[in-house]
């Protein structure tokens, strides 16, 4: 006797078929949150067909024009069928194959067995494929085949309106669908039903109903992306930042988009929404055209403002909308500008504008011009107030707006393959006769040339925004001149803004200033600071750091008061560096510490800012020419407290020694350390230096650019810096290169760095005519740590641990912090100009 088809089979977690019937559906009910329900292609299709309307009897055909008549709003068909094809499918549901052609060629004959009538895809450049042919119905989804074609939402829906599927197989590059809420929910408003093969090998082994617990809506609006042509529902664009996810392309966003994606929840209050239009050259038809874009756009002018928050922190905002004149800059967008940083000034809030421009507006002629200069003495009185400006630049930034408050931030972020540039590339071509090279004016192209700060991706903006206020607050009481008996403070750190920006909150700690004056917050809140600060820090200090030996909780307490470890004849808390009377260890210890400081395998700067240095965020460029790999620098927060980190970077691998010029810096490095030094003096940040080159790059290129200069203005700008400023060299210190980050309160190095007015291998060659005597020539220069403690060139020598750095990397990490946590604590409370003078009078001994 015939066996009867079974309608479905269930399948376990562990692949296995569950039995159906008797004692088994016991079992199966048990282990159905571990199952899947998989649909054999029959029961599909007859459960298709029975949804599928009744049509009208001879009784109803007088009124029957809603079965024939065409939808006048519905598209133009790209479904086809010849007569016999189309008989074929008459009267049986429609099952759209989402397949590429050898899957579809497999699975048509079977789903027409089951009742279904088959409705393949094919894009123009395939359309005569096999599976085409064999298909009753088929439907061209466009010019060229993609897999992100085949795996777009509005392109399977749009084919099933096209031909009336009620059902929808999902396979190969479409499957990804499968798990797209919005796709099911709007599958699911239209009545069709979404499977998934149960194994993308073997489709024909059964299929899974995919479902979401979305609410079925088929509202909202669909938008094309620019870049690759492909739609995406709205709401979904929204949640992925306005990101392709097709093609990774950013979509320009509207200043109510940008509003939302960037700042707290209903935190936006909008200031001079409404500021009088002027028609400077009374220009033919000027006025028209501005009342038609704000018909349009529903927006004012080209630019919105006002204030919010982000992560719970106040900022004043500024929006630019390139909707609307393509945000170009007239009276009315520089004046909102100008209002809006004034207002910032007076309030103390930072600014951030996002610049979106084609440059100045040609109808207003001069008067547009001027709004460069207006804006500019605005900003100008904001940083003299010591106040942070971030500019953001997207798609596009261009002309005046560039050249003006675009490039002007303390901070300059750009969204990745933005144009920015100053002239445009068509008048660039045809002053100088050239074709552009490809990525010209790009956010890519202003990073390389050291023109921006960083690149951030759409998704990181908020968040790096708001690590970036953090960090202005948390020295915001040492930058402002004097406080009011009721002003407030918020105290901001590092795991704070973490938090609220993971949960949507804004709770923070805060002070409010009576009348007795507030002390200990000379560069920023919390514990820490002070001398009852160093006791607690030695304290935690005496329970973490590995010791050999019998060194005392005394003798601890007083090395590390005294800014560092024991340096007295080089003497380290393991013993290792010398004996305890000074006498000299045999072997060339000089030589032993560079051979040492070179080893490849030595963590580099990097290993350290990774080990220490919380939310660190490099900032690039010196904002004239280029940026240098061989110096690293930014902002992160040390044991709690915002600082400004320097360093030199040697790579660590091979490409990236190369890249990065196995840690030489070029002048352009030097130019980026000292902008870096000047916003943190600006904003009250110390400073940390973390020293390890052989020098500075010697070259042609170098020369031509001032690298002697480049030193020279880093050397005088750290003697002056009214911050605090303390330096670690932690392999080779190399002469002026070095000390170029080296100029500092403090200087300590780790007990196997080397510093030298020159590498022992060209000390021997200029005075012996020998590089072979380079390890004679380590020892005559005295370059070890200790020989430079001794001398008093540095004031503390850090242990290593027990090994070299390379071998205990975590160790020396943690010895160097210590350092740099301890010495910061003592350095905080001090006078910038006591600092200062103290500064000199270091250097001024040798």
């Amino acid at each position: 006797m015939k066996q009867r088809t079974q309608d479905y089979i269930t399948i376990g977690s562990d692949g296995t078929v569950l039995p159906k019937g008797g004692a088994a559906v016991a079992a199966a009910e048990q282990a159905a949150e571990a199952a899947d329900v998989a649909y054999r292609l029959p029961r599909m299709a007859a459960e298709a067909a029975a949804a599928l309307p009744v049509v009208p009897n001879a009784l109803d055909a007088a009124d029957s024009s809603e079965w024939t008549a065409a939808s006048p709003s519905a598209p133009a068909p790209s479904a086809h069928a010849d007569g016999a094809r189309e008989d074929a499918a008459a009267g049986r549901p429609v099952a759209l194959v989402m397949a590429r052609a050898k899957t579809a060629k497999r699975l048509v004959r079977s789903v027409a067995d089951a009742g279904f009538a088959p409705c393949v895809v094919y894009t123009q450049d395939h359309r005569f494929d096999a599976h085409v042919k064999l298909a009753p119905l088929a439907v061209c989804l466009g010019e060229k085949h993609s897999d992100a074609l085949f795996c777009n939402g509005y392109a399977v829906l749009t084919a099933t309106d096209e031909c009336g599927a009620t059902t929808v197989l999902l396979c190969d590059e479409a499957l990804p669908l499968a798990e797209v809420d919005s796709f099911l929910a709007r599958a699911a408003a239209r009545g069709i039903r979404v499977f998934r093969p149960l194994s993308a090998d073997a489709p024909l082994l059964g299929w899974v109903l995919c479902t979401t617990d979305k609410p079925a809506f088929d509202g909202g609006s669909w938008r094309a992306c620019p870049h690759c042509g492909l739609n995406f529902d709205e709401a979904s664009l929204a949640a992925g930042h306005y990101v392709c996810p097709s093609c990774g392309g950013y979509l320009r966003m509207s200043s109510t988009e940008r509003i939302d994606d960037t700042l707290d929840a209903d935190s936006f209050v909008e200031w001079d929404r409404v500021v009088p239009e002027t028609d400077p050259l009374s220009f033919p038809g000027y006025a028209d055209k501005l009342a038609a874009q704000r018909e349009k756009t529903g927006l004012e002018e080209g630019v919105r403002t006002g204030e919010g928050r982000i992560a719970g922190l106040r900022v004043a905002v500024g929006i630019m909308d390139s909707q609307f004149f393509m945000g170009s800059m007239g009276s009315v967008v520089g004046e909102k500008v100008a209002r809006l940083v004034e207002r910032a000034t007076d309030e103390r809030l930072p600014v951030v504008i996002f610049t979106a421009s084609g440059g100045a507006r040609m109808q207003e002629g001069l008067v547009s011009l001027m709004q460069m200069a207006k804006v500019s003495c605005a900003l100008e009185r904001h940083a003299e107030a010591r106040l942070p400006y971030i500019s953001v630049l997207t798609d596009p930034t261009t002309g005046g707006v560039t050249a003006s408050f675009a490039m002007q931030g303390d901070v300059i972020l750009a969204e990745p393959r933005a144009l920015i540039g100053f002239a445009g590339q068509r008048v660039i071509r045809d002053t100088i006769k050239q074709e552009l090279p490809e990525g010209f004016q790009t956010a890519e192209f202003a990073l390389e040339h050291g023109l921006i700060d960083a690149i951030v991706e759409r998704g990181e903006l908020r968040g790096t925004l708001a690590h970036l206020l953090a960090l202005h607050l948390a020295t915001e009481a040492a930058v402002r001149a004097e406080h009011e008996p009721g002003d407030r403070d918020i105290l901001v750190s590092y795991e704070a803004v973490r938090e609220n920006l993971e949960h949507g909150t804004d709770t923070y700690n805060t002070v409010t200033y009576g009348d007795l004056a507030v002390e200990g917050f000379a560069f920023g809140g919390g514990e820490g600071w002070g001398s009852l600060g160093l006791k607690r820090r030695i304290s935690d200090l005496a329970g973490r750091l590995d010791r050999r030996g019998a060194a005392s909780r005394k003798r601890l307490e007083r090395v590390l008061s005294e800014g560092g470890f024991d340096a007295e004849a080089g003497v380290s808390l393991e013993g290792a560096a010398a004996s305890a009377d000074g006498g000299e260890v045999a072997g060339n210890r000089a030589w032993e510490s560079v051979q040492l400081a070179r080893n490849t395998h030595r963590p580099t700067a990097l290993s350290y800012i990774d080990a220490f240095v919380d939310g660190f965020i490099e900032l690039h460029g010196d904002r004239a020419f280029g940026d240098d790999g061989a110096i690293v620098a930014g902002l992160g927060w040390i044991g709690g407290r915002a600082v400004t980190v320097i360093a030199q970077e040697k790579g660590r691998d091979l490409s990236e020694r190369i890249a990065r010029n196995f840690g030489c810096p070029q002048p352009e490095g030097y130019r980026k350390s000292l902008r870096l030094m000047r916003q943190a003096e600006k904003f009250g940040r110390p400073v940390v230096c973390l020293v390890d080159t052989q020098g500075a790059f010697c070259g042609m290129e170098a020369e031509e650019r001032g690298q002697g200069n480049a030193i020279a203005d880093n050397l005088v700008g750290l003697a002056g810096l009214r911050v605090p400023v303390v330096s670690v060299l932690l392999g080779e210190g190399g002469s002026g290169g070095a000390l170029a980050l080296a100029l500092a309160d403090r200087v300590a190095m780790q007990e196997h760095a080397v510093y030298s007015v020159l590498s022992p291998e060209g000390f021997a060659s200029i005075l012996w005519k020998d590089r072979t005597r380079a390890p004679e020539a380590a020892a005559v220069m005295k370059m070890s740590a200790a020989e430079a403690c001794e001398m008093g060139i540095v004031d503390a020598v850090l242990s290593e641990g027990a090994r070299p750095a390379h071998e205990n990397p975590e160790q020396a990490a943690a010895s160097v912090r210590a350092y740099v946590e301890a010495t910061l604590d003592e350095l905080a409370d001090m006078p910038a100009d006591e600092l200062v003078r103290k500064r000199h009078e270091r250097f001024a001994k040798f």
